[in-house]
This record gives structure tokens, C-alpha cells and sequence, in this order.
């Protein structure tokens, strides 16, 4: 029987905020994390994933404080990742109330991390992010710190280093699509998916309905990690909730300069229309 594949509603976090760019830049204030956590948990997220996308640059994560109000209202698996550097560090947020951690920079810089935290705390918690850009030649490289600096890795390379060191799961991210809304880079995500037995998540470059199918379809992804099409979505249907003065500005979500080509789509629309498609999907 095939597996369910799992969507899993990525908020990338910045102090407080929640907050959404495009290539993993240019990040603009959207609200408050937990009031979108909770929507999309009532909406039947699989999963979620909190992401400090600036704690790498600080050397610090800075979400306990909203791990563990999460925890207490959300019963689905959450992944925290940003700024984990150590062991300790690790067990902060996994005690706060996370039940993954999601490692990049800190795991490029020492693989060793990946085995030492896969034995302490189990290879199902520890999952390693991949964030890669396509270069000329085709060949996809790895970079940290939101797409930010060069690490001369090859992504392949990389994925299968590890796993063999235990992580439990991968996260597959392609900087060049990410908040594009211009599809999944199914060449990516299949290149690992087919060199490495842990899960695969792709992530970066939904904008509509088949590229969920597309992306499961043509490159064996196990989950799909979204944020754009469903922020927008959120902000759509509760804009008379949001106060902009404290939320911040999602007037660039409705200039259509960034968004052109980003649907707002529903958690409940894309499984349904998942299960249309024969791809089997928790409803």
C-alpha cells in the first residue's frame, strides 16, 4: 500500500514574526507564527516546520518561547531549524517542545553533529536541510544561511554523506525556485530521492495544484514542505483580522509583482485534489 504523502506548511520565522521572502530573501513581516500554526493545524497540516531564518547569522535559535506555546496547542510533529550549533542547543529545543530538529549550516561545518545527534536523540529526529542552486553545468551546490554563502558541496554528494551519518530525513530546498511560484525542481529532488532510502521533502517553488502532483509524481518526494500558496490563502480569507500596524505589511502579497504566479490554495483544497489525482494524502 503506498505511503501517505505528507504536507507540511513551512513558517520561517525572524524574531517574533513570521516572515516570507523570495529566493530566501528579501523577507517581509506577515504575522504572527502561532495564529498561522494553529490554522494550519485545524486545517490538517501532517506537520510543521518552524524555521529561525536568521539565527544562522547570530549563532542562536531564538524560538523556544514559541516551540513550547506551540506545543501545547498543536499535537502534530513539529521540526525546528536555525542556529543549531551543538548537542546542547538541540536538546534546548527538542526540551521546549519540538520533535525534530533541522540541521544545515551547523552540519556542513561539522558532519560529525549529524552522527553525534542522531545517536542521542534517534536518527527519526535529526533531519538535514539541503538548500542547493543549479549552477551553469548543471550541477547543484550547496549553500547555508538561506542561499546566502558558497560552501563548494555538491548536493548529491552531500545527501548521500548524510544519511550515512544518520540523519533520519532530508529537506530538499532549491534556492533558484523557493517563493517563485514556478514549480517544483523535480531534477533536484529526484536525483536524491533516488540515491538515499530516508525520506525526502521538497521544498521551494509551489504555486498551483499540479505542481503538488508534478513534484510527487516525477521525483519520489515523500513530503512536500509549502509556504507561499498558503499564506496567501491565510491572509486572503482573515485580512479583516489582521492589524497591519502590528502584523506588518501583506500588501506585497496582493501587488501581484511577486505573486504572479502563486495561487492561494487551502490545505484541505490540495489533499483533495491530491486524492483526485491517486496520490494518497491524510484527509
Amino acid at each position: 500500500m503506498a505511503k501517505n504523502i505528507r504536507i507540511i506548511p513551512r513558517l520561517d520565522i525572524k524574531g517574533q514574526h513570521l516572515v516570507k521572502g523570495i529566493h530566501l530573501e528579501g523577507l517581509r513581516v506577515l504575522g504572527n507564527p502561532e495564529t498561522f500554526a494553529r490554522y494550519y493545524y485545524e486545517q490538517g497540516a501532517d506537520e510543521l516546520m518552524y524555521m529561525d531564518v536568521v539565527a544562522s547569522l547570530y549563532e542562536r535559535n531564538s524560538l523556544q518561547d514559541i516551540i513550547s506555546r506551540t506545543a501545547k496547542e498543536i499535537f502534530i510533529p513539529l521540526t525546528v531549524g536555525g542556529g543549531l550549533r551543538t548537542i546542547e542547543d538541540i536538546r534546548n529545543v527538542l526540551k521546549a517542545g519540538a520533535d525534530k530538529v533541522s540541521l544545515n549550516t551547523a552540519a556542513i561545518a561539522n558532519p560529525k553533529i549529524i552522527k553525534d545527534a542522531s545517536l542521542k536523540f534517534g536518527a527519526s529526529t535529526i533531519v538535514v536541510a539541503i538548500e542547493a542552486i543549479k549552477q551553469s553545468n548543471g550541477e547543484y551546490l550547496c549553500y547555508t544561511d538561506n542561499g546566502r554563502e558558497y560552501t563548494g558541496k555538491n548536493a548529491l554528494e552531500w545527501a548521500m554523506e548524510a544519511e550515512s551519518l544518520g540523519a533520519g530525513e532530508l529537506v530538499i530546498t532549491s534556492v533558484d525556485k523557493e517563493g517563485t511560484g514556478s514549480g517544483f525542481d523535480f531534477e533536484l529532488v529526484q536525483q536524491i530521492a533516488e540515491k538515499v532510502s530516508i525520506p525526502v521533502i521538497a521544498h521551494g517553488g509551489a504555486g498551483k495544484l499540479e505542481d503538488f502532483e508534478n513534484v510527487v509524481k516525477n521525483s519520489k518526494a515523500d513530503a512536500i514542505a509549502v509556504a507561499s500558496v498558503l499564506h496567501y490563502d491565510f491572509i486572503q480569507k482573515h485580512e479583516q483580522e489582521i492589524d497591519t500596524e502590528k502584523e506588518g505589511n501583506t500588501s506585497f502579497l496582493k501587488s501581484g509583482r511577486s505573486f504572479t504566479k502563486i495561487q492561494p490554495l487551502a490545505l484541505p483544497e490540495i489533499k483533495k485534489y491530491l486524492v483526485n489525482q491517486g496520490v494518497p494524502c491524510r484527509i
